[in-house]
């Protein structure tokens, strides 16, 4: 039994965000609705507010039809006392409906305060991993070398390819060329294909080259210049849609370089895969772009 309630307390921990903002909607239209109600009767307290002060008004202006005598403090006594009978009549008539609001506002607040908190320690953690991950990946490069960190973070292996050459007689044959051979499913999840679609495409290689070190040579100013850039802000850019991670993942500039690379890089020259080659080299048009991000930048400030 003690287990059952603690499972049942964690699920209510889990969908308390939820049940907290359903709960301040419902109140707050129920609020609503009380206060609606509230001010149907709002005219009869009014209406008995004005007569009971125009029968004090005229009992002061005509002392002389009262059998005891009545002197202007005693009407400023009275009408103080009026007042403040009907305020507690307006603050019975409004009490619940403001306690409603109220208790709405707070329900609202409070939903929002366990979801920052819950993406704040998100962030926290990731930014946890992040750093752990490429101080491994740095260990790795620095004691065997770029091309096995590559190797092992991509899956990659080398494979011989036969292809057929002319040569200088123009006579074929046939030569083995070793490629470095990659599965797509390893890049990061941001990693995006630039190809026909995207800003600045067309079916020049070449040009293509060089609007991706253009984007990438403006992306590096605005990062300098302003000293953040979201992953977005490349997406944007490069003409891909915007994601919900691009507006929280990207890129600080630091001066003592504490939190990443203090550029951005589109991975361009990172990977010598054939692919990446052939692009480099001018024979294909499209290239995979993976974005060296610093992460959650939001929560590294």
């Amino acid at each position: 039994m003690t287990r059952s309630l603690g499972k049942v307390k964690l699920k209510t921990m889990k969908y308390s965000p939820e049940i907290l903002l359903v709960s301040g909607i419902v109140l707050g239209v129920t609020g609503a609705v009380m206060a609606c109600k509230a001010s149907t009767k709002l005219n009869d307290i009014m209406e008995s507010h004005k007569d009971d002060i125009a029968a004090v008004n005229d009992a002061e202006e005509h002392p002389d039809n009262l059998p005891e005598e009545y002197t202007p403090a005693d009407a400023k006594k009275d009408r103080m006392i009026i007042r403040a009978q009907t305020m507690v009549k307006l603050i019975k008539l409004y009490g619940p409906a403001v306690a409603m609001g109220t208790l709405s506002v707070m329900s609202i607040l409070a939903s929002h305060n366990i979801i920052r908190k819950r993406n704040l320690g998100l962030a926290a953690a990731y930014a946890s991993v992040d750093k752990a991950f490429k101080d491994y990946r740095k260990r790795v490069v620095d004691k065997f070398g770029k091309d096995l960190d590559q190797e092992l973070r991509f899956d990659t292996h080398a494979e011989v390819v036969k292809e057929k050459i002319k040569d200088e007689d123009g006579k074929e044959k046939t030569v083995k060329s070793t490629y470095n051979v990659y599965d797509p499913e390893r890049f990061s999840g941001y990693a995006r294909v630039y190809a026909e679609g995207c800003n600045g495409w067309t079916k020049d290689p070449s040009h293509n080259m060089w609007v991706l070190k253009s984007i990438q040579s403006q992306l590096n100013d605005q990062l300098k210049r302003d000293g953040f850039l979201f992953l977005n802000d490349a997406y944007e850019a490069l003409g891909f849609p915007r994601t919900a991670e691009g507006q929280v993942v990207g890129w600080l500039y630091c001066d003592d370089n504490a939190v990443g690379d203090n550029f951005v890089d589109f991975g361009i020259f990172d990977d010598m895969y054939k692919a990446k080659e052939n692009f480099i080299n001018g024979y294909e048009r499209n290239i995979i772009l993976d974005f060296n991000v610093d992460g959650p930048i939001v929560n590294m400030m």
